[in-house]
C-alpha cells in the first residue's frame, strides 16, 4: 500500500472547510492524507525546504519554490474585498514613514501587497519590519510594541475588539489599480509526483471543495475545533469570504491575478522573476 500523501495547511476555517472531506477519507477513490497544521509562515518554510508533498503557502512565497513544486489550479484563496489590512491605534499618525510595522511573514502575499502599497503611500519609507505570528499582531499594536500591524484572515472581523483602527485596506488598493481579484494563498504539490498524480490531486481537492459546499455542516466540528476558539459566526464569515469560485478553479482571472502580483513584485525587487511557463499546470 502506498504511503499517504503528506500535506500541510493552516487551522483557519477556510482551509479546514476545504480539506475536511479529503482529510477524513470522504472523497471517493482518494486515500486520506497525513495532515500537518501549521501557520502560513511555517508552511512557506516547509515548501522552501521541499519537506512535504502538498502545501498551502502564500503566493508571495511561490517564486522561491517553483523549481520543486507546481501551482495547483484549485484549493487556494483568492477573492475580492478580502485583502489584508493595516491597523493602528486610535489617534495614531496616518503616516507610516520610519514607523515599526508588524507583519505575518516577509514571504507572504500580504507583505507583497503591503510593500506595493507603501511604495506610493509612504514616501518617507518604512521603518523596522517585525515578523510575528498573525494572532500576535493585534495585541502588539494595541499594547504599543509596534506602530502598526498588517493583519490577515479573521482579523478583518475582529480588530475593533482590540480597540484598533483601519489605516488602509491592501485589497482595495490592489483591486482599484488592477481590477483583478486578490491572490492570497496557493496550493502547491511536488512536481516529482508526476503529471497524472498531480491531476488526481487537483481533482481530489475539487471534490473536497464540492463536498464542503454540498453539506456545510459536515465539516462544522472540524472547523471549530481548529479555529482557535473563534466565534462560530466569525468562522462562517471567514469561510464565506475566502472560499469561492476561485477555490474550485483559478480560471483566467485567477491566473492573471497571480501573474500580475508576481510581475509587479519582481519589478520592485521583492521576489525573483517568474518565467512565462512557470505557473503552467501539467
Amino acid at each position: 500500500m502506498a504511503e499517504p500523501l503528506r500535506i500541510a495547511y493552516s487551522p483557519c476555517p477556510n482551509d479546514t472547510f476545504v480539506f475536511h472531506a479529503w482529510a477524513h477519507g470522504l472523497v471517493p477513490g482518494a486515500d486520506a492524507p497525513e495532515v500537518l497544521f501549521a501557520d502560513i509562515d511555517v508552511t512557506n518554510g516547509l515548501a522552501e525546504r521541499g519537506e512535504l508533498d502538498v502545501l498551502k503557502i502564500s503566493y508571495g512565497a511561490l517564486p522561491w519554490v517553483l523549481d520543486e513544486y507546481t501551482l495547483l489550479p484549485c484549493g487556494g484563496a483568492l477573492g475580492r474585498g478580502c485583502g489584508p489590512l493595516v491597523l493602528t491605534r486610535p489617534g495614531a499618525s496616518g503616516d507610516l514613514s520610519g514607523k515599526t510595522v508588524a507583519v505575518p511573514s516577509e514571504r507572504s502575499t500580504a507583505y507583497l501587497l503591503f510593500r506595493l502599497w507603501a511604495a506610493d503611500a509612504v514616501p518617507g519609507g518604512l521603518g523596522e519590519i517585525v515578523v510575528l505570528p498573525f494572532h500576535e499582531i493585534m495585541p502588539a499594536v494595541r499594547d504599543g510594541r509596534v506602530d502598526a500591524g498588517l493583519v490577515i484572515h479573521e482579523a478583518r472581523f475582529t480588530y475593533q475588539q482590540y480597540g484598533l483602527e483601519k489605516l488602509a485596506d491592501m485589497g482595495e488598493a490592489w483591486e482599484r489599480t488592477t481590477g483583478l481579484p486578490i491572490p492570497l494563498g496557493a496550493i502547491v504539490a511536488r512536481r516529482s509526483l508526476g503529471a497524472a498524480r498531480l491531476r488526481e490531486i487537483a481533482d481530489t481537492i475539487r471534490d473536497s471543495v464540492r463536498a464542503a459546499w454540498e453539506d456545510p455542516q459536515a465539516s462544522r466540528d472540524y472547523v471549530l475545533a481548529h479555529s482557535q476558539e473563534m466565534d462560530p459566526a466569525v468562522a462562517d464569515q471567514h469561510i464565506g469570504l475566502y472560499v469561492n469560485e476561485f477555490t474550485a478553479d483559478l480560471g483566467e482571472a485567477g491566473y492573471a491575478a497571480v501573474r500580475g502580483l508576481l510581475t509587479r513584485a519582481a519589478a520592485e525587487g521583492l521576489v525573483p522573476p517568474v518565467g512565462p511557463d512557470a505557473l503552467a499546470f501539467p
